[in-house]
């Protein structure tokens, strides 16, 4: 059966597939009916127990526990088949494809796939092996009546249903972009890690049929295929599902960070009317965080448009022209500039307002140039030769 990697690995490998499987829980009590899901759930939990039953402790407790010797060789090659099956039922599930075809590709991938795992119980019965094989069973028995059609078959079923799903997610993955491709790739390199699996288990039964010892492929170097392939199959069902979700999470936190010089000179503007919220960081989903930080920037500017000077604006606009800033970077630079202007006056000389009533306050549409020009040379000048309001406008 297995070996190689020790018992360790393959409960770490089992062990991670169960807990994707409990997150999974929830969402198919919630939604019993829905077949995606259903398969999902039954793959992993599938991997979960071929990784736990195939440890060499594991195979030697259910020899143990059964009372027959070597039973634990059909118990590992029907789980195994099993989640071929719903490996490649999985895929039928997600691919997009007309229903009618998909009813009727699942029907005939679960048929296929419970005649396999029936056919490996009824050859075990049949056959005979008296003697324990905990590591070499394919090799010791590669001769032997009835067990060795029950290995072609459990090693063709999962080889097979590899390569339909190599072939499935490579030709979908041609059609997708982000997470879900670089899932499907990665789901591609597992199924060719499977078919590895079964290629090299194959040869080593059929040099046993022409005489010939290459047993080592079975208990040093399958078994290292088998564990790889576990993690990145794993990985690659579980990212498309997660991509999306961490993507928003990092571009979240991304524009707060780039908002940050913004929030610093606005985060103290008094705001009549507004309601403020500042809800915990480390219990608030960032993209939360996000909304709750843009809407006091914009209370905080729409309270500053009484104090906002359009010639402020105007002279920090020529500046950063002659410094030959692209326009977009010349608009944010000088409502940056007004804007700093307007927090000081309205901070100094809060009765002095500013007649703008026929001007817009500030013409960047989006925050996130305008905090980022606050950094600026243009406003930096601005500052430092104490360009202000007061002394840019008429008294």
């Amino acid at each position: 059966m297995t070996a190689g990697p020790g018992d360790a690995v393959y409960y770490a490998c089992g062990t991670t597939l169960f807990l994707v499987c409990v997150l999974k829980l929830p969402a198919l009590l919630r939604r019993r009916r829905d077949p995606l899901l259903r398969s999902a759930f039954l793959l992993l939990l599938a991997g979960g127990c071929i990784m736990f039953l195939a440890a060499p402790d594991s195979i030697v407790a259910v020899n143990r526990l059964s009372g027959t010797t070597n039973f634990a060789a059909p118990v590992v090659y029907a789980t195994l088949i099993a989640y071929s099956g719903a490996s490649l039922l999985l895929i039928i599930h997600w691919r997009p494809a007309p229903p009618e075809q998909t009813r009727r590709a699942a029907f005939w991938c679960v048929t296929v796939y419970a005649v396999a795992v029936l056919a490996v119980f009824v050859l075990f019965r049949a056959g005979r092996t008296p003697v324990e094989q905990i590591t070499l069973f394919d090799a010791y028995y590669a001769r032997t009546p009835y067990i060795r059609e029950m290995i072609v078959t459990y090693l063709v079923a999962h080889g097979v249903a590899a390569l339909a799903n190599v072939v499935l997610c490579g030709r979908w993955s041609r059609e997708v972009r982000g997470s879900l491709r670089a899932g499907l790739w990665l789901l591609v390199a597992a199924y060719l890690l499977h078919v590895s699996y079964d290629v090299t288990r194959l040869v080593a039964v059929g040099a046993r049929w022409s005489g010939h010892d290459l047993d080592f492929l079975i208990d040093r170097v399958s078994p290292r295929f088998a564990a790889l392939s576990a993690f990145l199959g794993a990985l690659g069902f579980t990212l498309p599902l997660v991509g999306p979700r961490v993507a928003r999470t990092t571009r979240a936190v991304h524009q707060l960070r780039r908002l940050t010089p913004l929030w610093r000179v606005l985060r103290d503007v008094p705001t009549p009317g507004a309601v403020r919220s500042s809800p915990p960081w480390w219990r608030t989903p960032p993209a939360m965080l996000l909304t709750s930080r843009k809407t006091a920037l914009y209370d905080a500017l729409l309270a500053l448009t009484p104090y906002c000077d359009p010639a402020v604006r105007d002279l920090a606009h020529r500046a950063a022209l002659r410094r030959r800033d692209a326009k977009v970077s010349a608009a944010a630079c000088a409502d940056a500039a007004m804007i700093v202007a307007a927090v000081a006056r309205q901070r100094s000389d809060p009765e002095r307002l500013h007649d703008s009533t026929n001007t817009s306050a500030w013409r960047s549409k989006d925050l996130i140039p305008l905090s980022l020009a606050l950094a600026s040379p243009v406003v930096q000048d601005l500052l430092a030769h104490r360009r202000a309001p007061a002394e840019s406008s008429p008294s």
